[in-house]
């Protein structure tokens, strides 16, 4: 207690607050904040630092960027943060929206039950792949609605991408040797150089579909939280994303798979790679933006670095206990190192799924994916986007003619030659019933060298049947009256592609 600001001590006193608490009170610490849990609110009160990429250091900053952190999180949590409060002094006591010149704030906040973080559910062995599923859809809508203009679009150039990760190679270069290696720092920071230099239309390709938005910033586990609030939700728990970036735009003006990357990262960074996998194929099905994944493994590398720094920081922060300090260590090397892990070249596949509707392709596909970290892109999708069809609704009639069938699987096999070139495990989802769909696939992928398995998926028709006519909440459109013509037109397999057949009944 005696090495925090007298402010501190005081606000973990159960008289300086106008309501009852819950002692004792805790505090938690950031490295730019102290945040004090009462019970009912949480009191967050910036520290006086500049660190370069936030300045808090004067009183005025400290009040703007509370009035922003309020402002921005309405966004995706509406109901949780509810004030800026000014903290006057008498003497040598503080008081909370008291009268008088302001000498600190504090933004105050609901507080959310302990068992209602995604982190909390995660240790406990709660959060599940539905959760993550819903994340990804709730993300996805969060980045539509998400601003974007001429200004914004300037922070996904190149060059200020660059800035900002360089900033994090030189903030860090005081931890090599007690955090991360020589070795790990030069080759991560190789990784990013390399990409910049080499393949610079993707950030370009990026800025002209409209990628880069006024974003969260900082979408990791700690930051998502199931909230019941009946005024605010209703009778059902809500997903809130909070706690985002309003100190530094380079942070929040950014491409819409920084944030994406962040909650990859972190269940992958927590044992978690198949919650990890859930959210990232929901949210890729559910905005079409496969091609965002040629660039997600820079930005998975960025923010397990970014973790590894604000855990460094931690090092050198005189209200931190020794004991904070050896765990903050042990944590930043953990992240180095991932985040370098991230850099190193992977060999990626393609597995195509093949069989009538109703045979458990989707599921199979799924499963595949959660257990090797696959990408599932499913052709009802790839259709619908293609479209322009939203992917709950029911598509018209045109969409599934020959010719937006042939557009439909020539895109899929782009999109999976692509991605296994660079890396990726890919799952084609698609009946796959006819040979020129296959041999697409099948001659990219002997031409680059990239390994090919067929999954091929098959029940009793009577099963098939019963399956589609009980089908609800999917994006496929195919109904049981469709299996006599898809029976009819399905090609049988070559004795080649039967080298790569898995059957699976």
């Amino acid at each position: 207690m005696s090495s925090l600001p007298k402010l501190i001590q005081q606000m973990q006193e159960p008289e300086f607050y106008p309501h009852p608490v819950t002692q004792p009170i805790q505090l938690k610490q950031t490295h730019g904040s102290f945040v004090l849990l009462t019970g009912e609110f949480v009191y967050k009160v910036k520290k006086s630092v500049d660190l370069g990429f936030f300045n808090y250091s004067t009183v005025e900053k400290r009040g703007h960027f509370c009035q922003e952190e309020l402002r921005l999180n309405q966004r995706g949590a509406p109901g949780i943060y509810l004030a800026v409060l000014p903290i006057t002094q008498e003497g040598d006591r503080f008081h909370l929206n008291g009268d008088g010149e302001p000498v600190e704030y504090a933004l105050k906040m609901r507080q959310f039950p302990k068992d209602n973080l995604f982190l909390d559910l995660l240790d406990r062995g709660e959060l599940t792949l539905s959760h993550m599923e819903e994340l990804g859809r709730i993300v996805a809508d969060y980045h539509a609605q998400a601003p974007t203009n001429h200004e914004i679009a300037k922070f996904g150039e190149v060059a200020a991408i660059r800035e900002a990760i360089d900033d994090n190679y030189r903030y860090t270069q005081a931890y090599i040797g007690r955090a991360q290696s020589q070795q790990q720092f030069d080759e991560t920071k190789a990784y990013s150089d390399r990409i910049f230099a080499e393949h610079p239309d993707w950030f370009e390709q990026r800025i002209r579909e409209g990628k880069i938005r006024n974003c969260h910033g900082d979408l990791h586990l700690r930051n998502i939280a199931l909230w019941g609030d009946r005024e605010a939700c209703g009778n059902r728990n809500r997903i809130l994303l909070f706690d985002c970036i309003e100190f530094n735009q380079a942070f929040r003006y950014v491409d819409v798979m920084y944030d994406v990357a962040f909650t990859v990262m972190d269940c992958q960074a927590r044992g978690r790679r198949d919650l990890g996998n859930a959210f990232l194929n929901t949210y890729l099905e559910t905005t079409g933006d496969w091609q965002g994944l040629r660039i997600l493994p820079l930005y998975l590398s960025r923010q397990a670095y970014v973790r590894a720094k604000v855990t460094s920081f931690l090092l050198d922060d005189e209200s931190v206990s020794p004991e904070e300090k050896q765990a903050a260590a042990t944590t930043a090397a953990e992240y180095y190192h991932l985040a370098w892990e991230y850099t190193q070249s992977q060999s990626g596949r393609i597995i195509m799924m093949s069989g009538l509707s109703g045979s458990g392709k989707s599921t199979q596909a799924r499963k595949i994916a959660r257990e090797l970290g696959g990408i599932q892109i499913r052709s009802d999708a790839v259709r619908k986007h293609l479209a322009g069809v939203a992917l709950q609704e029911r598509g018209p009639q045109a969409i599934y003619s020959r010719e937006m069938s042939d557009r439909t699987y020539s895109r899929l096999g782009e999109l999976g030659g692509m991605l296994a070139e660079l890396g990726w495990i890919v799952i084609l989802d698609a009946k796959y019933d006819r040979r020129c769909w296959r041999d697409k696939v099948h001659q990219r992928a002997q031409a680059a060298g990239i390994p090919l398995q067929i999954v091929h998926c098959h029940a009793p028709l009577e099963v098939l049947e019963q399956r589609l006519r009980q089908r609800s909440g999917d994006i496929a459109d195919a109904t049981a009256d469709l299996l006599g013509s898809q029976l009819q037109q399905a090609e049988d397999f070559t004795p080649e592609e039967r080298s790569l057949l898995v059957d699976l009944p």
